[in-house]
């Protein structure tokens, strides 16, 4: 594309545009929708385009993404641009001010479900891909192009199934097309979930025996794990955020006149480098000890783990972080690196030892909300940024 890419990437942005609107207007709600429509016009753009490309599954035979595979001429790493084609529900529809699935362009703003998080960005990695396949021979390494349809749905099955799959190259690093024109996510807290079971003896309420039931039990539970003492910034690990702990569910009884024998609650623990899944659990194990010795019940109180992930971050001087703060002072835009509160899918990418970024992107409202949109007029300037990062990557390696 020559030395300035931006110009370059101005030319592509109708296309890109274009794709990104047939996209919105097909619904890929994550659980609810079928992807088949959605990747079907991904397929058959690329196939117009002579891009090697193929569907994923999951174990039991689900499809969960589409990979997009570019080998350079030369031996290197592989690197990989990620991208998601599920989408948030909508919502409640009539507090849209206009439909969920418009894909139009008014006054300068993409408009409609995915148009944010993240068909915009499918759609710019997919132009990138078809960039380089033009003259792939000379380039060192490889693209991987991961769109995943199983992300909003917590899952990652794209993710896993691309990791999993023998035959596509393990990425060196992954960049991630969440939106946000000032930020770059090179890191996020870790998580800990998971569900606990609180016993008592059930009863009628009315009844003159005193029996501490399954909510009271439960609600003392959550007073412990409220009160629990947990670090605040370490910063010997130059991790700028604390661990959270919070209480997300609680569920017991039905009707008045009975004291339920069982209430579930789950527990969410943000984790950090300072306090990580074996801590969290440890704290959960605490409370529930000093529980279960307070208010004695015949059964104790379960813990079943569901879900941990590791905490992560990335040093500026570290790819792919490097290679994308780079490419952004070059095509003038001041981006900070920022580490994540919530998790996301490079907390998944981390556990398996590949360093990832997220989070940059265009300027976005209503993400996960209504009224989700996504202003195009740094739209040139993000084509080239990820493209001039991708060149960088590649030559490097």
């Amino acid at each position: 594309m020559g030395e300035n890419l931006q110009a370059a990437a101005a030319e592509r942005c109708a296309s890109v545009i274009g794709l990104a609107q047939e996209l919105i207007r097909l619904p890929s709600r994550g659980g609810i929708d079928g992807y088949g429509p959605v990747l079907g016009v991904l397929e058959g753009w690329l196939a117009g385009r002579a891009l090697p490309h193929r569907r994923l599954y999951d174990d039991t035979g689900a499809l969960v993404g589409l990979l997009v595979e570019i080998a350079g001429g030369k031996p290197g790493p592989w690197w990989a641009l990620d991208a998601c084609m599920d989408t948030a529900p909508f919502g409640d529809e009539s507090a849209w001010s206009f439909p969920p699935t418009a894909g139009d362009v008014v006054d300068g703003w993409l408009r409609g479900r995915g148009a944010a998080d993240s068909k915009l960005a499918a759609s710019v990695f997919c132009h990138i891909a078809a960039d380089l396949h033009s003259h792939a021979a000379g380039l060192p390494g490889g693209l991987a192009v991961l769109l995943d349809v199983d992300e909003h749905t917590g899952g990652f099955g794209g993710a896993r199934a691309y990791l999993n799959d023998p035959t596509a190259p393990r990425p060196a690093g992954v960049m991630i097309g969440y939106p946000g024109l000032e930020d770059l996510v090179v890191g996020g807290r870790g998580l800990w979930r998971a569900a606990i079971a609180v016993h008592a003896p059930s009863g009628h309420s009315g009844s003159s025996r005193t029996v501490v039931g399954a909510i009271s039990r439960a609600a003392h539970l959550v007073r412990l794990l409220d009160a629990a003492d947990l670090p605040g910034v370490d910063g010997a690990s130059g991790f700028p955020l604390p661990p959270k702990l919070s209480v997300t569910a609680f569920h017991s009884g039905q009707g008045f006149s009975v004291t339920p024998d069982l209430c579930e609650l789950n527990v969410d623990i943000r984790t950090t480098p300072a306090f990580d899944a074996h801590d969290a659990e440890t704290l959960v194990r605490k409370a529930v000890a000093e529980l279960d010795a307070e208010l004695p019940a015949p059964r104790p109180t379960g813990i079943t783990p569901v879900a941990s992930w590791p905490p992560f971050r990335l040093a500026t001087d570290e790819q792919p972080a490097a290679a994308l703060l780079n490419a952004a002072a070059t095509e003038g835009l001041v981006v900070r690196p920022k580490t994540a509160g919530p998790s996301n899918i490079g907390n998944l990418l981390a556990g398996e030892g590949i360093p990832a970024t997220a989070g940059f992107g265009p300027v976005y409202e209503g993400l996960h909300g209504i009224d989700e949109r996504v202003r195009l007029a740094e739209l040139p300037q993000v084509y080239a940024v990820y493209h001039r990062a991708v060149l960088d990557l590649l030559h490097a390696g």
